[in-house]
């Protein structure tokens, strides 16, 4: 876990909640898949990436779930959550990016528990119709090569971080999460279609900045689902000299669960909840064709080889 989580409960959400609220706060509402998620936040800089982020919500529309971020000079960075309510108050954490992802999580929570609506902290896109979830640990290249892969005719992005999944008798149907991606200034050096994007983008202090596939893509190159087929792993090992090989559903399995299924951004992370997350990647595994791509390798030769493997 990438931050500290303290599990507390109403009565103490309630007593935080109304003495935090008193500062001058920024309030935001996004439509998370469905959700009603709230933001009130004292700084103007994540509130205007918020609203870059993700779909906006009526402000009207009661909340589903909540997330309330302050800097505070007596508290080290921290989020405390409140699993009753759905609600998340986080303490001095001024990246971004784990902030989106405290609220996908709630979101997460609130479709786990009542809809059976999983999450996977990976990114899906399209080839040509069929769903393709490109899924790995932070750092390991799951950015460069889903927009890798938008470089090529016929694929199309649904998520590049985030995605949920919703299982039928039939398929398994992924959905996106976000309006827009918040990526790394490399991206433009790996792939030079990018440069003029990130020209126009504003960048934090972590080197990164949400922008809009749309922009290079168009319209139809961003789709709100599809119907998962196909599933890379990645890794970046350099004494691996394979680039790509196929899985079987247990050795896949047997890697996503010993890596808490590349997801450090969990809320709750009890036995109830192990025992539903592996159930739905055990289906999602031996529903799907699965690729192992070793990042370690240039990323010109990487990207070729997840093509060829998933467009067959």
């Amino acid at each position: 876990m990438p931050y500290d989580i303290e599990y507390i409960d109403v009565e103490a959400k309630h007593r935080l909640w109304s003495d935090l609220t008193r500062r001058p706060l920024y309030t935001r509402k996004a439509d998370i898949y469905g959700c009603c998620i709230k933001l009130l936040t004292d700084s103007r800089l994540t509130s205007d990436l918020w609203s870059d982020n993700f779909y906006s919500s009526d402000e009207n529309r009661r909340s589903h779930g909540r997330l309330l971020a302050v800097e505070d000079p007596v508290q080290p960075p921290h989020v405390k959550y409140d699993p009753y309510t759905k609600t998340a108050i986080i303490f001095n954490i001024d990246y971004y990016g784990w902030i989106k992802s405290v609220a996908l999580a709630v979101t997460g929570e609130i479709l786990e528990d009542s809809h059976e609506i999983f999450s996977v902290h990976g990114a899906a896109l399209d080839v040509d119709g069929s769903g393709v979830a490109i899924i790995a640990g932070s750092g390991v290249g799951k950015t460069t090569h889903s927009w890798g892969m938008l470089r090529n005719p016929g694929v199309r992005l649904l998520a590049d971080d985030w995605f949920f999944v919703r299982v039928y008798e039939r398929s398994l149907l992924a959905f996106g999460s976000e309006k827009n991606c918040y990526v790394d200034a490399d991206l433009g050096h790996i792939w030079g279609e990018y440069k003029n994007m990130l020209d126009r983008a504003v960048f934090d202090k972590r080197g990164r900045a949400v922008v809009n596939a749309r922009w290079v893509v168009g319209n139809d190159g961003v789709i709100p689902m599809t119907t998962l087929r196909k599933v890379v792993l990645l890794k970046r090992d350099p004494s691996d000299g394979a680039v790509l090989r196929e899985l079987d559903p247990e050795e896949a399995f047997e890697i996503l669960s010993r890596n808490g299924f590349y997801n450090p951004h969990q809320l709750v992370n009890d036995g109830r909840k192990f025992h539903l997350r592996s159930s739905f990647f055990r289906t999602l595994l031996s529903r799907t064709r699965i690729f192992l791509a070793n990042t370690a390798h240039p990323a010109s030769e990487v990207q070729d080889r997840i093509f060829q493997a998933v467009s067959g």
